[in-house]
Parts: C-alpha cells; sequence; structure tokens
C-alpha cells in the first residue's frame, strides 16, 4: 500500500514539474550608500542579478560567510531592511546589434534620447572571457585618427589598446572626438562610453557627435554623475560588450572610455562600502584585474575567427603631470602605447599639446601604411633633434650653421604640427605635408605663413587624383608644384 503512495506523489510531481519555478530567496538586511546586504541566497555569485519584490534590481558584487553584498541598479525608495529578495536566473547583459547605431543608452541599454525602446534581437553579457591567443590576428591595418602627430609619429593600429593620458583641461576628450569623426566613411562602428561626467558635458558630446554627422555610426552608453555608481561602475563593460558583438561579425569597432580615471574612483567607492581592505592610494588590489578584463577584449581576431577588430582608446587622468601615479601606471602596463598630453606645451599654445617624448605606440607601427612609415620616420627623428637642441638656444649661445638650420627646421615643423580640434586631416594630406617638408619645401616659408600653405595644399588635393601607392616622385613633383606657385603667388 505505501509504495503505491509513493509511486502516485512522484506521478504527480512529475506531472507538474514542467510548471514548476524553483527560485532562491532572501530577506534585505540593511540598506545603505547604494549597497544591500542580503541574508539568505547561498547560490548567488559574484555579477548575479537579484530582484527585490519592490521590482527594482541589483548585482551581486561580494560574498561573505552569512551576507551577500549587492550594488543597487535602481533608485528606489521603497527597499528596506525586511524586504524579500529572489535570485534570478539571468546575468547582466544588454542589447547589441545595428538597432543601437545612433542611439544614446544607459548600462542597461534603456534610451536616454526620448526615442522609442530598442527592439534588439541579440544580447550580450557585460563580462565574458576575452579571445583566446589563437583567436586573435596580429595588428596590421592603420586606424586613422585624423591628427597629424597621432597618425604620422604615433599610429593605431585596429585591435590596439592606446591610452590617452594627461591633466584635466588638456584636450584629452577632443582626441577621442576627433578620431570618432574621422572614421565617417571608413566603415568603422564606434561606441563613446561616458562614465561620471557632468550632464552638460555629456550634452555637448552628444551634440558635438550630431554636428559632425558622427551619431550615425555610433553608439553612446552614458551614466552620469548624478546615476547610481552601481551604473557608472557597469558604463565601461556595457561599451565593450557592444562592441564586442560588432567585432565577432567581422566589422572593425572603435569603444572611447572616457573616463577609466573616474571609473576607478567609482569602484574605490564601491569596494570601501562593500568592506574590501584598501591598497596602495586606497585603491583595492583587484582594480588592476577589472581595468585588464576590460582591455584585454579589445583585439584584432584572427580571418578563421570574423576578422573583426575592436580598438580602445581608453581615458585617464593624470595629477600635475604625475604619470607614476597608481591607476596611470596600471592602465600604461595594461594598453599597447599611451599619448601624453603635457601641461607646458599647452601653455606654450601647442594644440594637440602631445609630448612626442612621452607617448609611445608598441605595435601601431607594423599597422602603417609603408609610405607614411618612411616618411614620418625622417622627420620624426629631424622633430627629436630639434627638441633637444632647443635647449642650448634658450641660452643666448651662438650656434653653428647647421644647428641653426636645424632649430628653424624644427619651428618650421612644431608650427605644421598644430592642429585644432574637431578638424581632422585625410591620409593623403599627412602624405603630402611630409613629403613637403623632408624635401626642404618649408624651409624658406615665414612661420607665420605655414597655416596658409597647409590650406592650400589640402584644398589642391582634394581636386588631385594620386594614392598613398603612387610613386613618391609623382608625390614630390606635385606637392612642389603646389607650394612654388603659392610662394609666387605671395611674391606678386
Amino acid at each position: 500500500m505505501r509504495e503505491s503512495l509513493l509511486e502516485r506523489q512522484a506521478g504527480w510531481v512529475e506531472r507538474y514539474r514542467p510548471g514548476l519555478r524553483v527560485t532562491e530567496q532572501g530577506r534585505v538586511a540593511a540598506v545603505g550608500d547604494g549597497i544591500t546586504w542580503i541574508t539568505g541566497l547561498p547560490s548567488a555569485a559574484i555579477d548575479d542579478v537579484v530582484v527585490f519584490e519592490c521590482g527594482s534590481r541589483a548585482m551581486v558584487f561580494d560574498l561573505t560567510e552569512t551576507l551577500v553584498g549587492a550594488v543597487s541598479l535602481h533608485e528606489v525608495d521603497r527597499l528596506a531592511a525586511g524586504c524579500q529578495v529572489e535570485l534570478s536566473e539571468r546575468r547582466l547583459s544588454i542589447p547589441v546589434g545595428d538597432e543601437l547605431l545612433g542611439r544614446v543608452v544607459d548600462p542597461w541599454g534603456v534610451p536616454l534620447d526620448d526615442q522609442p525602446a530598442i527592439q534588439a534581437s541579440h544580447w550580450q553579457p557585460l563580462e565574458i572571457a576575452s579571445p583566446s591567443i589563437i583567436e586573435r590576428d596580429f595588428v596590421n591595418s592603420p586606424l586613422y585618427t585624423g591628427i597629424k602627430i597621432i597618425d604620422t609619429m604615433i599610429p593605431v593600429g585596429k585591435g590596439q589598446r592606446q591610452l590617452i593620458i594627461g591633466d584635466q583641461g588638456l584636450g584629452r576628450s577632443s582626441i577621442a572626438l576627433d578620431t570618432v569623426i574621422n572614421q565617417r566613411g571608413k566603415d568603422v562602428y564606434c561606441v563613446y562610453v561616458l562614465v561620471g561626467q557632468k550632464r552638460s558635458t555629456v550634452i555637448n558630446t552628444i551634440e558635438l557627435l550630431k554636428q559632425y554627422g558622427a551619431l550615425e555610426y555610433t553608439a553612446v552608453v552614458v551614466a552620469d554623475a548624478g546615476g547610481l555608481p552601481g551604473l557608472q561602475y557597469l558604463a565601461p563593460f556595457a561599451g565593450c560588450a557592444i562592441a564586442e558583438f560588432w567585432m565577432h561579425q567581422g566589422c572593425d569597432t572603435l569603444v572611447i572610455y572616457d573616463d577609466l580615471s573616474t571609473h576607478s574612483k567609482i569602484y574605490r567607492e564601491l569596494s570601501l562600502l562593500i568592506r574590501r581592505p584598501p591598497g596602495r592610494e586606497a585603491y583595492p588590489g583587484d582594480i588592476f584585474s577589472m581595468h585588464a578584463r576590460l582591455l584585454e577584449r579589445s583585439t584584432c581576431l584572427d580571418p578563421a575567427h570574423g576578422g573583426g577588430s575592436m580598438t580602445a582608446l581608453p581615458i585617464v587622468e593624470t595629477m600635475q603631470g604625475e604619470i607614476a601615479a597608481y591607476i596611470p601606471t596600471n592602465l600604461i602596463s595594461i594598453t599597447d602605447g599611451q599619448v601624453y598630453l603635457d601641461q607646458d606645451l599647452f601653455a606654450g599654445g601647442f594644440r594637440p599639446a602631445i609630448d612626442v617624448r612621452r607617448s609611445v605606440s608598441r605595435i601601431g607601427g607594423q599597422a602603417q601604411h609603408p609610405r607614411i612609415k618612411e616618411e614620418a620616420g625622417r622627420m620624426k627623428l629631424d622633430y627629436l633633434q630639434f627638441l633637444e637642441l632647443e635647449v642650448f638656444s634658450r641660452f643666448g649661445a651662438r650656434l653653428e650653421a647647421s644647428m641653426e638650420k636645424a632649430i628653424r627646421r624644427g619651428n618650421a615643423l612644431r608650427e605644421i604640427l598644430k592642429q585644432d580640434r574637431l578638424l581632422p586631416q585625410s591620409v593623403e594630406f599627412h602624405m603630402a605635408w611630409l613629403i613637403a617638408f623632408n624635401d626642404g619645401r618649408f624651409d624658406d616659408i615665414e612661420i607665420a605663413s605655414i597655416a596658409t600653405v597647409l590650406e592650400s595644399i589640402e584644398k589642391q588635393l582634394q581636386q588631385a587624383s594620386i594614392e598613398l601607392d603612387d610613386p613618391r616622385d609623382s608625390w614630390s613633383q606635385m606637392v612642389s608644384s603646389w607650394v612654388s606657385a603659392l610662394i609666387e603667388a605671395d611674391g606678386q
């Protein structure tokens, strides 16, 4: 009789199993400063999503023997101790795909541009393992920023991680914006991540992207300074996930993290609230691992695995030019090079204020066009020699004729390398002025007239039909005729 009863009970369970949903539930023990402490949930794991009975969500951020620490992802006033919490079966993810082009979203993928909700067919986890070594390829194709000094002396390749570093107010974001604007018509999908920025800065950035027609191929992820720390922490990972989806589809992508200094401060704030031990400069020791997980996902994929690329331009702030601080040194060691902006150059009127001696691109030269690489190598040698000789000229000492000539050429080159923001230049223009400089065409031109000569070269180049791979003699003759004609016109 007992066996038949057990058999019947087993049959009932099997009959209703498809409709059953087993979940873990816990209780809120304490709430404060964006952190929720939860009792229960023995199966919770880091980065799991928990749902409170009031409908808000949080991300598991810390695990102890008795409590689960979660970071709030929604502003809810009704959340209090004693509320019931449930462990969901999903991890953090964001809608991805072409539907995000031209859109402004938060790290959840919720629109912030007063447009309809995004109906994406694909969702991407915010954190996944970076591509393996087998899946990666060498960086072999250039990504042009449109900035003369970068594209010639500090080149960036598709799939590279190039750090933009400098004090506040020196034009770090302007370099990033120039790079995004310069991708127009180049089949590069862009993602611009704004972390902890003022709302006015966010609006200004979006308006500039619209004004220059860059928003149509760009997705903007925003977690402004007024948002929850949890959302600001997730913003770079959300932007990376969006770009990563396109990369695995075989597309070339560019992602801007503006900026990771603010992101580090947010992570430090959350870590201290969660009672993790502080380390150097009060940052927890795992902050290096966090940024490494983020930036290691940027790479160039092997053709057998799609052949896409994700180029990362993280931005980091220094204080009084202190490049040896904890967060800058962390990011320098993770990335493939850095573009360093100097306060003295900025104050002296050299814009963009890039210090060539402290800037480096460790792998970008492999992707640089051979003709540009050859001409830029000669020019860079002259420029570095000029920077060394310039020190002696400040003492008023008499210099040899050869040194005076090198200083004159250096001053002309410094004027050539100046460039206004939001005016990226084509690689063909770089080739033209490089050849003109290396051939000595700027040696006898007054410094005040160099900008006019460059403008004339750019206009003539737009009407000419010439390619980078054309013979150097063709380039040299063409550019020399333009400069000579301009000099003669000025003389008359």
